[in-house]
């Protein structure tokens, strides 16, 4: 980022979800700005956080109003608030406790304590909003826009991880799975070191405060077909694909959601499937709320790294795919 806006000060910065791997960036990016670094996790002991010089390892629940008051701000000051935390899989419950009861308490917490700055990781999905989650998540960022204090709300495109789940299949001979005829979507992929440092910007630019900024990776933005042989080209691999019907996923979704009338397990899954076929329709692009369609040329880019490069890496064994619950396949 370029401009007159910049403030270089080192501040004193709590950090949430700095389990995920966007989390781990963030508190790196954050430290090599000079910035002292907090964070609070479920439990201490993340590789890549501990020997990092200006970070502050708390052990303690995010849920529990009582940690974030005792263990994550024990009343000490802080310049900013930025947060990472999200949800562990989309479902309603988990949804509403973190994306939003939880960050609630956070806010809470943070007005009490002085604090005047908050960074928020979002969703550029939560312009669609037709899941669970997507309406936590908007709920609190509704509560944190009139809190008073000086608020970034950040909304990634695609992350590169969610876009690595076919590796295995691919490595194992298999066909890489499309939607329809692999067009249907479209996205911006952004690399988690690219989207630590944007958030880190929020903290400087006076251009990204109080302010919705939805954020891509550098390119043009590319189809799920594009994708796939991005990855086969990465592997070294003649390019296979399997074509899926969207109706394929509209057919479990009506089975789990009749079956979730008796068994929340099924309930659970049901959601996860509407998640999937949500992704697996819309794209992770600026919505044109005139139009309703996607706009890739509105959709601002960032940073460096390429999810073509990211492919690569993850074909040599240099890095993995961490898609924990990320993975729609």
């Amino acid at each position: 980022m370029t401009g007159d806006n910049h403030e270089r000060q080192g501040k004193r910065v709590l950090l949430f979800g700095a389990s995920g791997t966007i989390g781990r960036a963030t508190a790196q990016a954050l430290v090599q700005r000079g910035h002292d670094v907090r964070c609070l996790l479920r439990a201490v002991g993340n590789r890549g956080l501990e020997d990092l010089p200006g970070i502050e390892l708390r052990e303690g629940d995010v849920c529990n109003p009582q940690t974030l008051r005792d263990i994550a701000f024990e009343g000490e000051g802080f310049d900013a608030v930025v947060s990472c935390l999200a949800s562990r899989n989309g479902t309603p419950q988990d949804a509403w406790a973190v994306d939003y009861r939880a960050h609630g308490e956070i806010l809470n917490c943070a007005r009490q304590m002085g604090v005047n700055r908050f960074v928020l990781l979002s969703a550029i999905c939560v312009q669609k909003p037709l899941l669970a989650f997507q309406h936590a998540k908007l709920a609190f960022e509704a509560e944190l826009q009139e809190s008073g204090l000086r608020w970034s709300i950040v909304r990634p495109t695609a992350f590169f991880k969610s876009l690595s789940g076919q590796a295995r299949r691919l490595r194992a001979g298999k066909p890489f799975l499309v939607f329809g005829d692999g067009q249907l979507t479209a996205c911006k992929p952004i690399s988690d070191r690219d989207t630590a440092n944007y958030l880190a910007d929020c903290l400087e630019d006076e251009a990204l405060q109080d302010a919705i900024l939805p954020i891509g990776g550098p390119g043009d933005a590319i189809t799920p077909l594009e994708q796939g042989e991005m990855m086969f080209a990465a592997f070294g691999l003649k390019p296979r694909f399997r074509h899926v019907p969207v109706g394929m996923l509209d057919a479990i979704i009506g089975g789990l959601s009749l079956a979730g009338r008796v068994s929340s397990g099924a309930a659970a899954k049901a959601e996860l499937a509407r998640i999937g076929r949500y992704y697996a329709t819309e794209s992770m692009l600026v919505l044109d709320p005139a139009t309703g369609r996607y706009d890739a040329a509105a959709t601002p880019s960032y940073g460096k790294d390429s999810l073509g490069d990211h492919y690569a890496r993850l074909a040599s064994g240099e890095t993995g795919a961490h898609l924990r619950d990320h993975s729609v396949f």
